[in-house]
């Protein structure tokens, strides 16, 4: 496992009945794959984790092993209300052939710093796998602290990457100074993805690579090769889709620019309702100019390739 490069967290795409379109699925992780993804990441939070069952979750992973097969590893996202349910599903993962784990806090409740520290030690060490701790602040609530992540590294051997979600690019360096290069540090931010590549970030966990797989690549591979001309005319043109990764409705706003680029449904589970009105006129509005003016298409239309 080499936590480097795009990596999407993929969407879960439903049936006209709300149930896993597994079709649909697999094809997808082999479109992210040959777009130049160097691994899935199923079952986060924008692949709506939390409102799937038990059962989904496994047949899911199972599908994108299937469909992966040798060219890309697969990434189990490990989150339960339970610690004991993260580690089982955490070795069901392992045993249906994925390769690394992406550990999330337990939704719901906010615990103190030694609750959730043996929340994800108890996942650790429920497989040989390597693990890549979810730190998302904002949307848990729970905050790995700089310190609190060399601590876990120090202690679990198989603790390899972090992905941070902060949204404060500092605390790439922070990490870095306790570390070094002891842990791949990993973003899941969309909009800040070139900063915190020049921060000293090695992977990307992105969310509208579900939408624009070869602009996310491209925009990654521009960045870390010091590439910067190319990478900032190209994430000055992504950044209005790559901020809706950011806000409360991201899964509405992503699947919905699947939707619209062909790609995909927009359907997306309750809690959660499909966009409407002003919102979904104007979050249209966005997309459909992003993908008349994407570089590709530019450059389809000059018959070279930008």
């Amino acid at each position: 496992m080499k936590w480097t490069g795009v990596m999407p967290a993929i969407t879960t795409n439903f049936d006209a009945n709300y149930k896993v379109d597994h079709g649909y699925v697999a094809e997808h992780c082999r479109w992210m794959i040959q777009s130049g993804c160097t691994a899935i990441v199923a079952l986060g939070s924008l692949g709506e984790g939390s409102t799937l069952e038990y059962d989904e979750k496994l047949a899911i992973l199972d599908t994108c092993v299937r469909a992966a097969g040798s060219s890309a590893p697969v990434v189990a996202a490990i989150s339960s209300l339970r610690t004991s349910e993260a580690a089982q599903l955490a070795k069901e993962a392992a045993r249906r052939g994925c390769q690394g784990l992406m550990i999330l806090p337990p939704y719901v409740y906010r615990g103190d710093w030694r609750e959730m520290k043996s929340h994800v030690a108890a996942v650790l060490r429920a497989t040989e796998l390597p693990g890549m701790l979810y730190n998302n602040p904002v949307a848990y609530g729970t905050d790995f602290l700089p310190e609190h992540i060399a601590e876990l590294a120090n202690e679990h051997p198989n603790l390899r990457a972090v992905k941070e979600s902060s949204t404060d690019v500092r605390r790439v360096a922070a990490i870095r100074a306790l570390l070094g290069d002891r842990l791949a540090i990993l973003v899941g931010v969309d909009d800040c993805i070139v900063e915190s590549i020049r921060m000293g970030a090695v992977g990307w966990i992105a969310g509208l690579a579900n939408v624009l797989p070869v602009e996310s690549v491209d925009l990654f591979e521009y960045a870390s090769n010091d590439q910067m001309d190319k990478a900032l005319a190209l994430y000055n043109w992504f950044l209005p889709l790559l901020r809706m990764d950011t806000v409360p409705k991201f899964i509405q706003l992503i699947k919905l620019a699947q939707q619209e680029a062909g790609h995909g449904s927009a359907r997306v589970r309750a809690p959660r309702l499909e966009l409407d009105g002003p919102e979904l006129k104007e979050a249209k509005r966005v997309i459909a100019r992003a993908l008349e003016t994407r570089p590709q298409r530019q450059a389809e239309k000059t018959g070279a390739r930008s």
